[in-house]
């Protein structure tokens, strides 16, 4: 056994805790849990603080479970939300939470006899449960008054949008969540980012009055990045975990683009790399910034964790081929779909693979076959100046023949405008 809540807090994690959780946890191995709605059918680096605290809380020696909101995911959680969101389908929350499972599955330890981890769906006990039954066994040993007392409740009640009795009615879904597994599971804590202290507050309580019982509750910092905009948004929307959605190639650079101090709070929360670890790789980054010492040991190691050392070398070739000295071998190894992922957000122009067959000069095809260059003048200046490269390899002269030989995987080739500005041709 290891102290779970003082890893949480030399890591920056730790937000709020009830009195006695920690004492609690410190006498043996206790079962806690964290639920997870399935709103879409993966998890998204947003949902990574929750998955790492349960990976702690079992490396700690204690028994993680992992609900994953089959029911509750048809109603919606009002807390950190300004407007209701859609209601969804039971076959869209069945489909969403197969996503879900295979990716837990990644991270915590299942199969263990001891304390391996357990993953309940709240259907299971929701599904045959009538209102009558809810309101007579649930909603009686909670007021109203207690659950407007919530600041979840009372920012949507304050705001333009309102608050539906379906989201008001969440926090004794929640609660209940809590109660069920507390009794049966004997789930002694609930966890989850700050936003969910008031949701796990009313199970604490309910626990309390309805079978006079004792139960705990920590949460963790909700994860903000130093410029302020949200963590795990890029231009492109969310990252997620499932290599179909969010490349691993894009997974990589969403972490190794981190700014200085994001990174040195997020590699104590996103890695399981040990304090006298972290302080030296600081040390070295500060020795050297440039070199990223810190972006890179974070980027592989989540990288690894959330997807395999086999995506993670792609990645990284991937990156020195496109911002290094990568060579055209690994391209060749490529599908269309990577090729295209990896040139995503990059201009990207058609030309006739018919008129390639015959040749067709450099300032021609990038200023009037596609639009690399504005016009034919540019095109040839930057040429003999030396700034353009066709598929890494600089062009010497602007009259130099393109033809279908220049084709990587019979279909692409890359441009570029200085070191950083690619363009890909792609012959139809």
């Amino acid at each position: 056994m290891t102290n779970f809540v003082e890893e949480l807090r030399w890591r920056g994690m730790l937000q709020d805790i009830m009195p006695g959780t920690e004492e609690k946890l410190n006498e043996g191995m206790t079962s806690g849990y964290i639920g997870f709605d399935p709103t879409a059918d993966s998890l998204h680096v947003g949902h990574l603080t929750q998955i790492m605290t349960l990976i702690h809380f079992q490396r700690a020696g204690h028994k993680p479970y992992a609900l994953v909101g089959g029911a509750t995911g048809m109603v919606g959680d009002p807390s950190g939300k300004s407007d209701e969101r859609n209601l969804q389908t039971e076959a869209m929350v069945e489909h969403n939470l197969a996503g879900m499972k295979k990716q837990l599955s990644k991270f915590l330890k299942f199969e263990d006899a001891g304390n391996g981890a357990v993953m309940v769906n709240n259907n299971d006990w929701f599904k045959d449960m009538n209102l009558f039954t809810f309101i007579r066994d649930v909603g009686k040993h909670i007021t109203v008054n207690y659950m407007m007392a919530k600041d979840s409740v009372k920012r949507r009640l304050d705001g333009d949008s309102g608050l539906s009795f379906t989201e008001f009615c969440y926090q004794l879904i929640q609660g209940f969540d809590f109660y069920y597994l507390w009794k049966h599971h004997n789930c002694l804590i609930q966890m989850g980012g700050s936003d969910q202290w008031g949701n796990i507050v009313t199970g604490t309580e309910l626990i309390r009055r309805k079978d006079a019982g004792t139960a705990f509750a920590i949460t963790t910092q909700l994860i903000k990045k130093a410029d302020g905009t949200k963590f795990g948004k890029t231009e492109s929307g969310a990252v997620w975990l499932d290599p179909e959605k969010t490349s691993p190639y894009k997974f990589y650079q969403f972490w190794l683009n981190a700014s200085d101090d994001d990174t040195k709070k997020w590699i104590r929360i996103f890695t399981l790399k040990a304090k006298e670890e972290i302080e030296k790789l600081e040390t070295a980054h500060d020795e050297a910034p440039h070199l990223r010492i810190l972006q890179k040991a974070l980027a592989e190691d989540i990288t690894v964790r959330t997807h395999s050392l086999e995506a993670l070398e792609t990645a990284i070739k991937t990156s020195e081929f496109l911002f290094g000295n990568g060579s055209l071998d690994f391209f060749k190894t490529l599908t269309e779909t990577q090729v295209l992922e990896i040139f995503e957000g990059i201009p990207q122009f058609q030309v006739s693979k018919e008129e390639l067959n015959s040749g067709i000069d450099a300032a021609t095809l990038l200023a009037e076959k596609s639009s690399v260059f504005p016009s034919k003048g540019e095109a040839k200046k930057l040429i003999q100046g030396g700034g353009v490269s066709v598929n890494k390899e600089k062009l010497k002269d602007a009259a130099e023949l393109i033809s279908a030989d220049h084709l990587l995987n019979d279909q692409f080739i890359i441009v570029q405008k200085g070191k950083k500005n690619y363009f890909l041709l792609i012959a139809r």
